[in-house]
C-alpha cells in the first residue's frame, strides 16, 4: 500500500486537541514529507507556551502515523508560530553579585589552555548567512548524544543566536561576582553574550571590549570537565578570531561555507587566517548543498553543488560533510530544539558528522 499525503493527514485528523478539534482542523501540520516508508512532519503550535504543553499530542501523532500500513518510521518536531515567551524568573536564591561584561582583557604570556577542556574547536565562516551557527548547535547536540561532555560558546558578540537556537533565555548566575555558571540545554553546556545583555540593544564595542568579553566567557565560566568546547565564531576575519587564537590553545578550526563561488571566496580568506595564526584546519563543511522538494522529491542545487569539496581537495583539507538546505532544520532552530536532538535524516547526518570527530579523537 502506497503512503500518500491524504492518508497521513487522515490519521492526524484523529488526534484531538482539548477543544475537540484535530491537528488538521487547526492547520498545525507543516513540512509533511514522505520519503519511501519514512514520514516526517512539523506540528506548529500558535505560541511557545502551547508547544511546551503538546509533547503528549506530538507523541500520539507520531504513533498514529506509525500505525499506517507501510510506514516504517514516523517522526515529528514541535515548533511555535509566535514569539518566544518572556524569560522565566530564576528561582529565589538572592540577588547574584553584579558581574561586569566586557572591558580590557587581562594580560597573558600567550595562548593558554582552558582548564578542564580537552579539545577546543572553532567553527568559522568567511561570510555570514551560510548556516554556521546552525551547524554549531546541531553538532554540539549530536556530540552530546554520542556521549561526549560538550560545551558551546557563542562568540558572535554582535549577533548572538545560540540562545534562540538552543532554547534558553535565562540570565546565567554569578555566585561570587567573578565566575559564571553556564546554562545547559539538550545535554550541552552553553554560554552566550546574548544571555548577559539586553537582547534588543546593539552591542557597540571596540576591539578591547570584545577581547575582554571573549576572555571572560572562556576563563570565568564554570565549564567544568569537557571533552570538547565548540566556539561559534562571528563571520569574517576580525578581532574575535584573532583574539581567540592569541589567547587560547585551540585544537583546530572547522570552516562552514555554501558551495557558491562568492561564499568560497570568503571561506578561503578564513582558512588563510587560521593557517596564518597556526590553527590547524580540521575540515570543511558544505552547507545548503542541495534542496529536496518536500512535495515531489525533486533535487535542486540552489547555491551550486560540490564547490566546498573541490576547495578542500585543493587545500589538502578534510571534507567533513555536505548538508542539504532543509525546512525542518530551520523550524527546529527557531523553536529552540536543534534538529539533531530528534530523529530523521538530518539528525542522522549530524550524528555521522559527530562520529567523525569522535572517531578521529578530536572530541
Amino acid at each position: 500500500m502506497s503512503i500518500t499525503k491524504e492518508t497521513v493527514l487522515a490519521a492526524l485528523a484523529r488526534i484531538a486537541l482539548p477543544d475537540g478539534r484535530s491537528l488538521v482542523d487547526h492547520d498545525m501540520i507543516r513540512a509533511l514529507t514522505i520519503d519511501g516508508a519514512n514520514v516526517r512532519f512539523v506540528i506548529e503550535a500558535p505560541d511557545p507556551e502551547s508547544a511546551r504543553r503538546m509533547e503528549a499530542i506530538r507523541a500520539a501523532a507520531v504513533q498514529a502515523v506509525q500505525d499506517i500500513p507501510g510506514v516504517a518510521q514516523a517522526s515529528a518536531i514541535l515548533t511555535a508560530h509566535g514569539p518566544a515567551a518572556a524569560p522565566r524568573a530564576a528561582a529565589p536564591q538572592g540577588e547574584p553579585p553584579s558581574l561586569k561584561v566586557g572591558g580590557h582583557p587581562k594580560p597573558q604570556a600567550g595562548p593558554a589552555p582552558v582548564k578542564g577542556i580537552k579539545s577546543i574547536i572553532a567553527i568559522g565562516s568567511g561570510k555570514g548567512g551560510v548556516g554556521k551557527s546552525t551547524v554549531s548547535s546541531n553538532l554540539a547536540v549530536a556530540l552530546a548524544r554520542e556521549g561526549r561532555r560538550v560545551g558551546l560558546l557563542d562568540a558572535d558578540i554582535y549577533g548572538p543566536s545560540q540562545p534562540r537556537m538552543m532554547g534558553v533565555n535565562q540570565r546565567p548566575q554569578s555566585p561570587d561576582g567573578q565566575t559564571i555558571v553556564p546554562l545547559e540545554s539538550h545535554g550541552v553546556k552553553m554560554m552566550s553574550i546574548g544571555l548577559m545583555l539586553d537582547p534588543d540593544r546593539a552591542v557597540i564595542w571596540r576591539g578591547p571590549m570584545l577581547m575582554g568579553a571573549l576572555q571572560q566567557m572562556l576563563t570565568q565560566v564554570q565549564w567544568g570537565e569537557l571533552d570538547v568546547l565548540l566556539i561559534d565564531l562571528p563571520p569574517g576575519t576580525g578581532d574575535v578570531q584573532l583574539s581567540l587564537c592569541q589567547m587560547t590553545e585551540i585544537t583546530g578550526a572547522v570552516i562552514v561555507s555554501t558551495p557558491q563561488d562568492v561564499a568560497l571566496l570568503d571561506a578561503r580568506k578564513a582558512i588563510d587566517m587560521f593557517r596564518t595564526l597556526k590553527a590547524p584546519i580540521l575540515g570543511l563543511i558544505e552547507n545548503m548543498s542541495t534542496f529536496f522538494c518536500p512535495n515531489c522529491g525533486h533535487e535542486s542545487h540552489i547555491f551550486g553543488h560540490g564547490g566546498v569539496r573541490l576547495e578542500a581537495e585543493k587545500l589538502d583539507a578534510p571534507f567533513l560533510a555536505a548538508l542539504p538546505i532543509d525546512l525542518e532544520t530551520r523550524l527546529a532552530g527557531d523553536a529552540g530544539t536543534p534538529i539533531a536532538a530528534g530523529d530523521g535524516p538530518m539528525a542522522q547526518a549530524y550524528l555521522q558528522l559527530a562520529k567523525r570527530f569522535v572517531g578521529g579523537g578530536i572530541a
